[in-house]
């Protein structure tokens, strides 16, 4: 038998368990008598919407798009309320008032470190999946669209009301527009166009009190915090209305690749110092991986030039000719398309109807994977012996499971003032990488290799990018950079990552949460904190 001691130890711990677990379902009847009872005051029926680990409907909800977070909480949502009305946020606000629990908000699920569906904390998830209409005005150009929608969704509305009609956003169908939006939203048009962001000219949001203001009403500090600064610290974003753009009704795509055996260090080093730089029009996106060589067999790497350019080929070929002769691009690597048909190019979707831009089922390296991701801005081109060293880190992992992009800035994202809105990262940047790393298989060992490995190829760039702060983007969030203590943080601390995501702006959205919820209802382990908290 064993001691007395453990004995004791043994029970003390399970009779904790039992106690955690009693005390969460009192909470949950607690928070669901209260929604019941407000769903009634307004004559809804809260089965509609509420859903609890007892719901077949729960574990779909519940699955995440990226599976590292999710394996990591200790905790799962008390519940996942997915409203169809104004109204039923309204009582999700008021129970989570009364009661103390913590609201995630979750429009698609694209989330890097989990942050609106995991927690340390008791939490509820607040899902906007249902709020997804849109309204397009093709003669005011444009768009009253719901946070809930997909970026797919959005396009193919957009498509289907005009062949020239377009917005600027990301390359992924199935990103929800209330994270990437308010996020800044780099897309495949930002050198011409600029980011999502910076397109949005009005917005509905529900603040702590479950009162609705738009741009009119909530004040131009508010509607500047959220282009750019994020939604979901300040409120529940509703809807936008988004300003469309004119694109021409022939655009022009390729993506050639090069491996080291012809030449794609030089290219890559060659196109630091070109790619913020050529037409406007173009945008040349660079993916660089370790693959197997098709012709010896032996691990390389492969840098592949994906771009769009808004214009004819005939009128692409001279530019890429004068501008960047040593890629080689010829009339038969590019192809004439729609600007519609390019959203599904650029997703790997080319041979798929404009019907799946409708699905919410994400590909790539969501769905099944872990993932972990990380950003840097650039802003003087990295020596060819920097490159070989990245080189060395992708050979370290397997084949195709580790990606760095090289995203251009220049043209219209340069035009605009760093102070415009929160997003800061404007003139001077050259490019972003996005450094991301996926595996499939499940357990810790996997996970601290792969975190580890990221973490020593963000370390070793750390000579050849922004500095005073390191920069980051906000949509590719990064709790390495620092977090709140279950979502409670004190300025000095919050300042350490909020600095890098937004540079001299966080100060000012600092402000602005002390203005709007200084008793930070609204906020997670990244959120924006009241200046007293």
């Amino acid at each position: 038998m064993g001691s007395p001691v453990i004995t004791f130890l043994l029970l003390f711990f399970a009779n904790l368990l039992v106690l955690g677990a009693s005390s969460a379902q009192d909470h949950n009847q607690h928070f669901l008598q209260c929604l019941t009872d407000q769903f009634e005051r307004s004559n809804s029926d809260p089965s509609n919407v509420v859903n609890s680990p007892k719901n077949a409907s729960y574990a779909s909800l519940l699955q995440a798009q990226n599976l590292r977070p999710e394996s990591t909480s200790p905790l799962r949502p008390l519940l996942i309320i997915t409203p169809f009305h104004e109204h039923e946020i309204q009582a999700v606000i008021y129970c989570s008032k009364k009661l103390g629990t913590q609201i995630r908000v979750r429009s698609g699920g694209h989330d890097y470190e989990g942050l609106s569906y995991t927690s340390e904390i008791p939490f509820i998830i607040l899902d906007m999946r249902n709020f997804r209409s849109i309204s397009v005005n093709t003669k005011d150009k444009t768009a009253w669209v719901e946070v809930g929608t997909t970026l797919g969704q959005l396009y193919y509305t957009i498509a289907r009301h005009s062949r020239t009609l377009a917005f600027t956003a990301g390359v992924c169908p199935t990103v929800g527009i209330g994270g990437h939006i308010s996020g800044g939203g780099y897309g495949m048009m930002s050198r011409k166009h600029s980011i999502a962001a910076d397109h949005i000219i009005d917005a509905k949001v529900m603040n702590a009190d479950g009162h609705i203001v738009d741009r009119r009403s909530m004040g131009e500090d508010l509607f500047w915090a959220i282009r750019g600064g994020g939604g979901t610290s300040f409120g529940v974003v509703l809807a936008f209305k988004l300003e469309l753009i004119t694109v021409p009704k022939t655009v022009t795509v390729f993506n050639v690749s090069r491996t080291l055996e012809q030449n794609a260090t030089h290219l890559v080093h060659r196109w630091q110092y070109i790619a913020d730089k050529i037409d406007d029009n173009l945008l040349l996106r660079l993916f660089l991986r370790s693959i197997r060589s098709p012709v010896h067999g032996n691990r390389t790497i492969q840098a592949s030039f994906t771009s769009l350019y808004l214009g004819r080929v005939h009128d692409l070929l001279p530019i890429m000719q004068e501008k960047f002769p040593e890629l080689g691009l010829v009339e038969e690597d590019c192809i004439e398309m729609s600007w519609i048909e390019s959203i599904l190019y650029f997703a790997g979707l080319r041979n798929e109807s404009l019907d799946i831009l409708l699905s919410r089922t994400p590909a790539g390296i969501f769905g099944s994977n872990y993932f972990k991701g990380k950003s840097d801005y650039v802003r003087q081109p990295i020596p060819v012996s920097g490159l070989r060293g990245i080189w060395r880190f992708l050979h370290e992992e397997a084949e195709n499971r580790a990606e760095l992009q090289f995203s251009p800035y220049g043209g219209a994202l340069s035009t605009y003032s760093e102070f415009e809105t929160p997003f800061a990262h404007r003139a001077g940047n050259i490019f972003m990488i996005h450094y991301g790393v996926s595996w499939t298989r499940p357990g810790n060992s996997e996970l601290e290799r792969h975190m580890n490995w990221i973490r020593r190829l963000y370390s070793y760039m750390a000579r050849y990018v922004s500095k005073n702060p390191r920069a980051a983007y906000f949509n590719y969030r990064d709790l390495d950079l620092g977090m709140n203590n279950e979502g409670n943080t004190s300025y000095a601390q919050a300042s350490v990552w909020g600095l890098k995501y937004f540079g001299n702006n966080f100060n000012r959205l600092v402000r602005v949460k002390t203005k709007v919820d200084p008793s930070n209802f609204f906020r997670n382990e990244q959120s924006v904190p009241p200046l007293y908290s």
